[in-house]
């Protein structure tokens, strides 16, 4: 009776020993595929942490645009019609919208960005307008353009209720209040100081600096929240030799202030200081993990994590 007590003892202590080495292999396990890890030299340029590919059976077909809204990501899959939408650890959560032109569908999404509520704001270049949704993916209504000004909606962004919009065929940024009127314009076709060839993207720092990648110009302008003209940046030492951007595409300012520009047919991101000094690059063409291949929109979060759309490797790569 004592040997079998003994038994059944070794027995337990065993069984409890592999559920114990099992919990620990699974919880670091999950700790690896957590995509925000904290970076070797806080100092030094962010590194790659992991990459969003999308549902198994729909991944990702040319993303073009990517913001966080909250705790997920929201993704413009442009070839796809829809828009696919990330939780933290990069699973693909749900989708919505589909090909067409009417409420709800995309000819072709492409800036997407998020207001305090939650909601959704995304450009069809083709279908001509912006469709808002809210944070389930349910169409809510046509963004009010009140003067019908907008002809190709590009990049968006939302910041302190105020809608930033370039328009790429028109060759001008326009900015809304939320309900839908134009409170200022900047552009028109040209290559002079405050004029653009296809403006894509648009972002606007904790200052209310706005920043335009003008694709065309090889340059992204700055201007003060007025809409006065400040300064480029182009990659040349004062913005002001020939630029060494080729179709600069996404831009973002982080939590101190640096610009990062989309170099897309250079497949990398470059980053500069303040005042537009070079401070490193990220990237180079390649499917590698940390390589893009023709990268084009670009997120910074409040964690100061960047997310590009890496459209021919079909992904959103994530640095920090």
């Amino acid at each position: 009776m004592k040997k079998r007590t003994v038994y059944i003892l070794m027995s337990s202590i065993v069984a409890l020993s592999v559920a114990f080495f099992a919990a620990v292999y699974f919880l670091n396990l999950e700790s690896t595929i957590k995509p925000i890890v904290a970076k070797v030299d806080p100092s030094g340029p962010p590194v790659y942490t992991n990459s969003l590919y999308g549902e198994f059976n729909k991944p990702l077909n040319k993303p073009m645009d990517v913001v966080k809204i909250g705790e997920f990501v929201y993704v413009s899959d442009t070839n796809n019609k829809q828009v696919q939408v990330f939780d933290q650890s990069g699973t693909s959560v749900f989708n919505f919208g589909k090909e067409g032109t009417n409420k709800g569908e995309f000819k072709f999404p492409y800036g997407i960005a998020g207001d305090k509520d939650g909601n959704i704001y995304v450009a069809d270049l083709y279908n001509g307008n912006i469709s808002i949704f809210n944070s389930k993916g349910k169409f809510i209504k046509y963004f009010d353009d009140q003067k019908k000004v907008l002809k190709s909606p590009g990049g968006l962004r939302i910041i302190d209720s105020k809608l930033y919009v370039t328009d790429i065929k028109a060759n001008k940024l326009f900015v809304f209040n939320l309900d839908g009127k134009k409170v200022m314009e900047i552009g028109g076709a040209g290559a002079e100081e405050g004029k653009f060839i296809a403006p894509n993207a648009v972002a606007v720092d904790s200052d209310q600096q706005i920043y335009v990648t003008d694709s065309g110009n090889n340059r992204v302008q700055i201007f003060d929240k007025e809409g006065k003209f400040i300064k480029i940046i182009n990659g040349s030492e004062d913005g002001k030799g020939d630029p060494t951007f080729l179709n600069p595409r996404g831009v973002a300012v982080d939590s101190k202030g640096n610009v990062y520009v989309v170099n897309n047919l250079a497949h990398n991101i470059s980053a500069f200081d303040k005042e537009g000094k070079h401070l490193f690059e990220l990237g180079g063409m390649g499917t590698e993990n940390d390589k893009l291949y023709l990268p084009n929109g670009l997120y910074i979060d409040d964690r100061d994590t960047l997310f590009v759309t890496d459209t021919v490797n079909q992904r959103v790569s994530v640095f920090y």
